[in-house]
């Protein structure tokens, strides 16, 4: 029985592991335990304990370690503190293995714990290359880790080039394209967005096409932050369409996205805007397939979208030569440049699905490739 303890920081962390969670919490030789930390225990930025709870999965442990202020120091103080708070758990928790996933900074914590502890750890979605403090924490969590288990060819080769053992090097793809195939099952839109989840703002009519928006602050732009949002608002308020707009993560500079958003809210009164706070990984599949196409900066345009086959006009820098297919469209952060992006997407709605980021079985792959990984080294710690 191989203990396996997944760390979970955020609500977009989840949905990249979700099926490979319910691939281990199934299989006979895995002992899981999901610790949850960072923004994944606040409300605001997505709580997913009920979302957990309805896939039958236990919270082993939850480390609140946050600070608040979304700026540069209050990142840094969220790492430290998270560091403290999981040494402690992972004392209690005693795991064979740790999983961390993708680029928050957040995971940061979970890195370096498990390494100071000699506790093997495995990487999920390194060897991409993006704008933001992402890409920095990205390959630094690479060359902690032990097993790497990445999304596509391409992320494979530049691990491989950073030094790491090609043995410990695996092609899994991406666990939220399992959840995008599981949508492609049965596409239509199956539910009220507004009547399920409420939202504030505008009673918009999008029975007959809308948009969704998700844009998040850049941490090396942090001070432009409310700047390059109201860009965005402006764009998206002029094109008419109605649109799901989504709260930021929580980075530095989310203060000022959020005042921008709440102000361009409170001033203009949008007629053509919704906001949301969170949404089931599922149904917000579900509500981007049916979408004239997704508008921001979050990587589930490139992910995800490029699956399903939705449009997506990337705002910006922060996903900055991160591998991608046909359906994105980068523009900068002005809105004449946005509104003539949100134009051409309307021209062309039928896309092809891209499989760059897997086919759908990811979480399985990556399930068997943690209770394969043969462990490099004997702990030396004594818990």
């Amino acid at each position: 029985m191989r203990k396996i303890c997944v760390v979970i920081t955020a609500r977009a962390s989840f949905s990249r592991i979700r099926t490979a969670l319910l691939a281990l919490s199934d299989h006979p030789e895995a002992h899981l335990d999901i610790v949850l930390a960072g923004s994944s225990l606040l409300d605001r930025y997505g709580d997913i304990r009920t979302q957990l709870k309805q896939d039958k999965l236990k919270i082993a442990a939850e480390a609140y370690h946050v600070v608040d202020g979304a700026d540069l120091l209050s990142s840094a103080k969220t790492v430290g503190l998270g560091i403290i708070e999981l040494s402690n758990i992972f004392v209690q928790l005693r795991p064979d293995i740790v999983v961390t996933v993708a680029d928050r900074f957040e995971t940061m914590a979970t890195a370096v714990t498990s390494s100071f502890m000699n506790i093997p750890l495995a990487h999920i979605q390194g060897g991409e290359i993006s704008g933001n403090i992402d890409e920095k924490v990205r390959h630094s969590i690479t060359k902690l880790a032990d097993l790497n288990l990445v999304s596509t060819e391409i992320a494979k080769e530049r691990v491989i080039r950073m030094g790491e053992d090609p043995k410990t090097v695996h092609v899994t793809g991406c666990p939220s394209i399992d959840l995008a195939a599981e949508i492609m099952k049965m596409p239509d839109l199956n539910f009220d967005p507004i009547e399920k989840y409420g939202g504030v703002g505008s009673e918009i009519s999008w029975h007959d096409g809308y948009l969704v928006a998700m844009q998040h602050p850049v941490t090396t732009q942090f001070k432009d932050s409310k700047k390059q949002i109201l860009e965005t608002l402006h764009a998206i308020s002029d094109s008419g369409i109605p649109t799901f707009w989504f709260w930021p993560n929580l980075d530095a500079g989310a203060d000022d996205t959020s005042k921008g958003i709440r102000s361009y809210r409170e001033n203009n009164r949008p007629e053509n805007i919704r906001f949301f706070k969170n949404m089931d990984s599922l149904d917000f599949l579900r509500l981007l397939k049916n979408s004239l196409g997704i508008i921001g900066n979050s990587s589930v345009g490139i992910r995800e979208c490029s699956f399903l086959g939705v449009p997506a006009v990337n705002i910006g820098n922060r996903q900055v030569g991160r591998d991608r297919a046909d359906n994105v469209i980068d523009v900068d952060e002005t809105r004449l440049d946005i509104s003539q992006a949100i134009n051409r997407i309307l021209s062309k709605p039928n896309l092809s699905g891209s499989n760059l980021y897997g086919q759908g079985f990811s979480g399985e792959i990556i399930s068997t490739k943690l209770l394969e990984f043969e462990m490099s080294f004997v702990k030396t710690l004594q818990y």
